[in-house]
This record gives C-alpha cells, sequence and structure tokens, in this order.
C-alpha cells in the first residue's frame, strides 16, 4: 500500500502542478513551497543542533505552544525549526516566539522527506494531534530520530485502524512514545501493541490559562464598549452569521454592542454582511479612520486579534457549529469567565460536551432558541456570571498537560 500511496501522491502534484495555471489557491500553495528545501539549506548550520516541530495548522500551534516554550527552555541549546502544513498557520505565525525558522512542510514524497531530514538532521522531533505523513514517519524511522506525537487523539474507527488503513499502522512506529489527550486513546492504542503511551490531557488548556494576564487592550474596542453588554461572535461562517445578522436587525434596545469575527477574512463576503446589517455597523480597520457616530457593530477584518477581542466580551458565540465546518475553538472565551453559545455540531470536542453538562455553554439549533438564549443572558447578571464562572473553573480544573510531557523528556534527557 505504501507503493500505491506514493504513486497517488506523485499523481495527485502532477495533476495539481497543471491545474494551478487555473486556479489561484492551487497556484499558491505550489509556490509557497517551491524553495522551502533551498531555504532549508541556506539557513541551516552543521554546526547547530536542531528539535523539528511541526503542526498542520494555527490551532495545532496553538494548543501545542506551551509545550514548544518548555521544549526550547529544556533543550536551551538547541535550535527550533517549526513546520507548518497550511498557509493560514504559516502566515500569522512564520515570526514567533519560539522557532529560530519557520518553514512550510514540503509535499510529502520519499525525495522531499529525505532531503528535508538530510538538511535538517533533527535530534528530536514532535508533531502535532493528527499529522502523519507516512514519507516523514518512515525517514524518522529509518534514521531512529527520537520522534513524538503531542495531543495525540485516536477514535474506535480511526481509519489506521480499518482493514483499508492497516498498511499505515507500520508507519506509527516511527513514534517514540505517544502523547495523547485521554484515556479512550491511550486503551485504543494498547489494542494495536501500542504501549509507549501517556495521557497528558489537552495542552490547549496550559496554553489559555494566561491569556486574561496579557494585555488585551486593543484601541477603540473601549469607547465603542462603554457601558454597554457586549456581545462577541468569534471565527462565524455564514450559518452562524445568518442567526446573528437576525437578532441584531430586531434587537430593539439600545444596552448592547455587537463584534462578529468571520473565520474567513473574505472582503466581499464581510462587505456582504455589512450591508445586512441595518444597525450601524463599521469594519475594525474603518475604525481610525472613520468619522462613524456611535457604531452599534464592528465587523473585524484582521486575523490573529480574536483572543484580545473576547476579553471585551460579556457573552460569546463561537461559529462552525451550526454547519459542518467544525466547530471553533471555544476555550479562549471561557477562560474570560464568560457564558458561551455554539451551534449544535460539536460531537468531537469532548471539552464542549462537558461545559453543556455542567451549564457553562449552551448549544442552539436555530433562531428562536439563539434568540430566547441570549436574551436571557442579556437580561440576567447573575446567569452570565453563573455560567463564566463555571468555564474558568473548568479550565482551571484541567491544567498540566504541559508538565507530563516535560516530565517524560527531563528523564530521558
Amino acid at each position: 500500500m505504501g507503493i500505491i500511496y506514493n504513486f497517488f501522491i506523485q499523481t495527485i502534484k502532477i495533476i495539481l502542478h497543471f491545474l494551478k495555471y487555473f486556479n489561484s489557491n492551487i497556484y499558491k500553495f505550489f509556490n509557497e513551497r517551491k524553495d522551502v528545501l533551498k531555504d532549508l539549506e541556506f539557513n541551516i548550520s552543521n554546526n547547530e543542533k536542531y528539535i523539528w516541530i511541526h503542526v498542520a495548522s494555527l490551532g495545532e500551534y496553538e494548543q501545542g505552544f506551551p509545550v514548544f516554550n518548555e521544549i526550547k527552555s529544556l533543550y536551551n541549546d538547541h535550535k527550533i525549526v517549526i513546520s507548518f502544513f497550511s498557509s493560514s498557520g504559516y502566515n500569522v505565525r512564520k515570526t514567533n516566539p519560539i522557532s529560530d525558522l519557520t518553514v512550510y512542510l514540503p509535499i510529502d514524497t520519499e525525495k522531499n522527506a529525505n532531503k528535508f531530514l538530510d538538511l535538517l538532521n533533527p535530534k528530536m522531533v514532535f508533531f502535532v494531534k493528527y499529522e502523519f505523513w507516512p514519507n516523514f514517519l518512515k525517514s524518522l524511522k529509518n534514521r531512529n530520530i527520537p520522534t513524538y506525537l503531542i495531543a495525540g487523539i485516536f477514535r474506535k474507527n480511526h481509519w489506521f485502524f480499518n482493514f483499508y488503513g492497516l498498511w499505515m499502522k507500520k508507519y506509527l512506529k516511527a513514534f517514540h512514545h505517544f502523547f495523547v489527550q485521554n484515556e479512550s486513546s491511550k486503551n485504543i492504542l494498547i489494542k494495536q501493541n501500542f504501549t509507549n503511551c501517556t495521557v497528558m490531557g489537552d495542552s490547549r488548556y496550559d496554553r489559555v490559562i494566561d491569556l486574561p494576564n496579557q494585555n488585551n487592550e486593543i484601541r477603540y474596542l473601549n469607547d465603542f464598549k462603554g457601558n454597554k453588554k457586549c456581545f462577541v461572535a468569534g471565527s462565524t461562517w455564514e450559518k452562524d452569521e445568518s442567526l446573528i445578522i437576525k437578532f441584531i436587525n430586531s434587537y430593539e434596545k439600545n444596552d448592547v454592542c455587537f463584534i462578529i469575527a468571520p473565520h474567513q477574512i473574505n472582503l466581499n463576503r464581510i462587505n456582504e454582511l455589512k450591508q445586512l446589517i441595518t444597525k450601524n455597523t463599521i469594519l475594525m480597520s474603518e475604525l481610525a479612520k472613520s468619522n462613524a457616530i456611535n457604531p452599534e457593530v464592528i465587523i473585524i477584518d484582521s486575523i490573529g486579534i480574536l483572543t484580545k477581542v473576547y476579553s471585551y466580551g460579556d457573552i460569546a458565540y463561537v461559529g462552525g457549529g451550526m454547519g459542518n465546518t467544525g466547530l471553533h475553538n471555544t476555550l479562549e472565551p471561557a477562560v474570560y469567565k464568560i457564558p458561551i453559545i455554539i451551534g449544535n455540531n460539536f460531537e468531537k470536542f469532548p471539552e464542549v460536551k462537558e461545559l453543556i453538562d455542567l451549564k457553562g455553554m449552551i448549544s442552539i439549533n436555530n433562531i428562536k432558541s439563539f434568540t430566547n438564549e441570549l436574551n436571557e443572558l442579556l437580561n440576567s447578571n447573575e446567569k452570565r456570571d453563573q455560567m463564566g464562572n463555571i468555564n474558568y473553573d473548568y479550565i482551571n480544573a484541567n491544567l498540566g498537560a504541559c508538565e507530563k510531557v516535560i516530565n517524560y523528556l527531563k528523564e530521558k534527557k
């Protein structure tokens, strides 16, 4: 099956090379990666020792950040190289406090994997969550480079462990140790004869706990909020926004301000969103140069500031749960001690299920339930405080994932 995989990768590569002349996104994908190995060759020194960390995108980077930070401190005589698969993650975090060099992951061919590792020659490698690239794993195993999975999640129906995915199972042997998020994942690995695993928990809790202590001030938002209650809708998609717009347009009081942060910064969609809202609405980028008086709604049209925006919220809505795009990070608003509303698709998020059961989070499925729940929260300081405290206490109770990884590495050092 490895031969079939390589044939598939090469075939897809050829097809995409042709299609890139007709599709700007595909062109961008290839153009951004074309010089990765050259950049690596130029920036890597044979006199240095390197640790390689690979993440898929921004979410995995944020999840692993507390661990990365401790690794950087523990191995302070090593340089750190972080690779991203996605453009969004790379573009937001290509400059970051952890890595000495940030690159794209080359396409997973045998040639690329061997060349990448020949150049980097890492002393240690960390993959985060779901990243399993057969040719890179094969090359790492052949070189016997200590390789670790951080914040891994495995499910009973994981394709690795079905008959059509068993060929992939052998590549998991590249991992010297699996740090997984829950007992279920550990038990699944043990049943597959991988006993080298530890339940670390979820490092996202370690990541978000310090957010309230950072400088979260955003110019103009203090004046925008004033004494009003603030509703922040983060990482929204069109199905989320249709509910939010209906509520905003029908809300008759003047005691609430609204902030919407779409997941995708698409100017056409953002301008369309602005036109659909009947209240005085302004884009974040327009605030400094606008003469608008007392805007009631702000639409965030830049990336990288949502965690700060949540600090202004009295109530948060987290997008992705009304459709099939996938629910976004609910822990970031939760740490600010505010209640959270989400859609009804959250099956893959155990922390969401638990917070709903604890009554720190509310799931809605239509405009009626959204309107009823939001109005109740806006009218009850007591309920907002109660739900917010539940969310914060839940995060506090789940700290410590980072410590488990670092303690293991200290023993191996």
